[in-house]
């Protein structure tokens, strides 16, 4: 591309897209190493106790196998800041698929094959892993994740909804879901000479260095980890997990490079998992539709051995103007493992019990549901006070509205059928904050005319090597096939982790930064460049992390059209429509991407994906992808991804917003909400699978 005024914005093709498609790219566990051997898990297999006794002998006999670590011989680590990490350290069993021993041999087949033969006796203790609204260990954290308040409340909203001419008082119920990711979380170290070189499956590779060196006892700069290339992750590599813990441990220990692949099966156990959320929430209004009184209260578990409070009334506090206003989480500790980071946490879920509480809203009103969520459209945010820095919510619902041809749309459920199939469509709004890290980068000229950004971002399928690339470019004033980015090493200059849609704006803004110096170094440099060439650095700890006047917010629409099939209960989704106002887009192709990707999750959250726990044993039985079904080709229609285009000044340089997250938070509710359409029934339980679905159909 020579057009250096189209940069920034352009569809430009991903840099690593070949090297994918073609098998070039390499992965954590990919690293063949010389030398390198193999580690597989024992995981434990019951819900609460301890290890009372192991036996390994039987395991060492086999041909190939090098050692089985436990916690009488692994080494030991300091304490670390996340309990999820001291694997290996003591005989206590917090949840079922807690790792108890690994097994390290020559071959994957042959740690594998060690690992079936280790024997463990265990003390069990009576254990809890149901989670229940009126659960007598229920409490009131002091915060919900990201630092939200658990409570938050306005006006009266009891008295508020209690004298309201129109109520909604109603409950619905998410089950744990499960990150999946195409590529387990792997990791490959080894130790030369006291120094630790890790390859992780990562979202961010400064925080896994920071950790691994407090863990072992390593100054930071005796640390490398790298992550060129992620497989997904969707939230559960966003810090590290035990697998890469475990590897180094392994590698220390033999003295050889060592590759732990996590089984699938174990991923449900050992990486995190969104927790199950109990939303009870109270709509009041008048008859007009303007809200009086919102009530969202959460109810949700987390592990014993951290607390993690899925942040899912959060949302209510920003979507809709209702002077009396409360939202609050309870949060219960059982014997299961820790629950994590999974895309949009605390949105996905939260919107999907609001939206949908809106569109019973909107039926016991009679009203539009598009025309009641513009209705109570706020003026400003309705918990802090701030202005939006930009809310285009109203545009992006008139603009899906027009797009998917709504005007027409019958109100009346249950009135289109074809042969057997009913019909129905829905609408859900989705927001989703704008969260921006602190991050450096430099940026290099060259003698030969070329540009070198390095920045320790991650790419794990957004395409940020190529939007980063762009970003410079611009600020550089030069052709893109001119900038070359090095990312996912720890050894370049650091930079935040690859999560909560915060990747591009975070990391963008030092690579703008850091090119805005170095062209003013170039303007003023005469001559040919010196052979190292000139350098520029940029950090943004002060300033992207600054406190803003305004409240910052993506926003979107979404809109459904599905089939329910009245002999077999099959919801079928025929159409996906979203659109969205989420700043400045910076590479359309990428973007969409995203967009389409997030909304595909969402459907798998509607209609496919769901997790049991199990009471008796303490186990996710739904523990690998034969069980949990992600959607497949089949169940994804044509979807389609449109956005109106944001000028937004109190982001960042790049006037963009985060896109990873904000197409999964509307798609369940609008999918529910259309099979209500379609049917007239109310199903308040996700995920919406054929046996749910026909056992209430008239």
């Amino acid at each position: 591309m020579a057009d250096t005024d189209t940069a920034l914005g352009a569809p430009a093709e991903r840099r690593e897209g070949r090297d994918k498609v073609t098998g070039l790219a390499r992965y954590a566990a990919e690293r063949t190493i010389s030398g390198r051997v193999h580690a597989w898990p024992v995981a434990a297999a019951i819900a609460r106790g301890s290890v009372r006794a192991i036996d390994t002998s039987e395991a060492l006999r086999l041909p190939e196998v090098l050692t089985v670590l436990t916690h009488e011989n692994a080494p030991r680590l300091a304490d670390p800041d996340d309990p999820t990490l001291a694997v290996l350290q003591n005989s206590r069993v917090p949840h079922r698929g807690w790792p108890v021993a690994l097994v390290v041999a020559e071959t994957l087949e042959a740690a594998r094959s060690g690992a079936a033969a280790v024997r463990v006796k265990y003390t069990a203790q009576d254990h809890d892993v149901t989670l229940t609204e009126n659960h007598p260990g229920a409490y009131a954290p002091e915060e919900a994740n990201g630092g939200y308040p658990a409570e938050r409340e306005h006006g009266d909203p009891g008295g508020a909804f209690a004298s309201a001419a129109v109520r909604v008082d109603t409950g619905y119920r998410v089950p744990p879901l499960h990150n999946h990711p195409m590529e387990p979380h792997a990791a490959t170290a080894r130790w030369n000479d006291g120094r630790l070189v890790v390859h992780d499956s990562s979202q961010g590779t400064t925080v896994v260095r920071a950790t691994l060196s407090a863990l072992f006892r390593l100054p930071e700069d005796r640390v490398t980890v790298m992550s060129e290339h992620v497989g997904g992750g969707f939230g559960s590599k966003g810090t590290p997990r035990p697998h890469v813990v475990l590897a180094a441990m392994a590698a220390r220990q033999t003295g050889r490079p060592v590759t732990v692949a996590m089984p699938r099966r174990l991923l449900p156990a050992l990486v995190g998992h969104r927790a199950p959320t109990l939303h009870r929430i109270r709509l009041g209004a008048t008859e007009q539709g303007s809200l009086t009184s919102l009530r969202h209260e959460v109810t949700t578990h987390t592990s014993r051995i951290k607390e993690f409070v899925e942040q899912a009334a959060v949302p209510a506090r920003i979507m809709y103007a209702a002077p009396n206003s409360r939202t609050s989480h309870r949060v219960v500790p059982l014997d299961v493992p820790s629950p994590s980071w999974m895309r949009a946490p605390g949105e996905a879920p939260g919107m999907y019990a609001l939206e949908s509480a809106m569109d019973e809203l909107a039926v016991a009103l009679r009203m539009d549901p598009v025309e009641l969520r513009i209705a109570n459209e706020p003026d400003t945010e309705p918990d802090s006070g701030k202005p939006f820095s930009s809310r285009h919510l109203v545009e992006c619902l008139r603009e899906g509205a027009r797009r998917f041809d709504w005007s027409h749309r019958d109100p009346r459920p249950g009135t289109r059928s074809a042969g057997p199939l009913l019909v129905g469509s829905g609408v859900s709004s989705a927001m989703y904050p704008v969260l921006i890290q602190p991050s450096t980068a430099t940026a290099q000229a060259r003698p030969d005319g070329s540009f070198v950004v390095r920045v320790n971002a991650i790419d794990i399928g957004t395409g940020a090597r190529t939007v980063l690339a762009q970003v410079a470019a611009d600020a550089l004033g030069v052709p893109l096939e001119r900038v070359r980015t090095e990312i996912g090493n720890s050894d370049l200059p650091s930079a935040s982790l690859a999560g909560g849609s915060s990747g591009t704006a975070s990391w963008g803004w030092a690579v703008h930064e850091a090119c805005t110096r170095l062209r003013a170094v170039l303007a003023e440099h005469t001559g040919a460049l010196p052979e190292p060439g000139l350098t520029a650095s940029a950090d943004t700890q002060g300033s992207a992390d600054a406190d803003s006047d305004y409240s910052r917010h993506a926003f979107g629409a979404h809109f459904a059209e599905v089939t329910v099939d009245t002999v077999t209960g099959e919801v079928r989704v025929r159409r996906l429509l979203g659109v969205y106002a989420a700043g400045h887009i910076l590479n359309p192709r990428t973007a969409r991407s995203q967009f389409i990707g997030g909304m595909t999750m969402g459907l798998g959250m509607a209609l496919t994906e769901g997790s049991t726990m199990d009471a008796a044993f303490g186990d996710f039985t739904e523990a690998d992808l034969a069980a949990y079904h992600v959607p497949a080709h089949a169940d994804v229609p044509a979807v389609e991804a449109h956005w109106i285009d944001e000028d937004d000044p109190h982001l960042n340089p790049m006037g963009s917003k985060g896109i990873g997250e904000i197409g999964i938070v509307g798609t369940a509710a609008a999918i529910g909400n259309a099979v209500h359409h379609a049917t007239g029934v109310r199903y308040r339980e996700l995920p919406l699978t054929p046996d749910r679905v026909l056992a209430d159909l008239p």
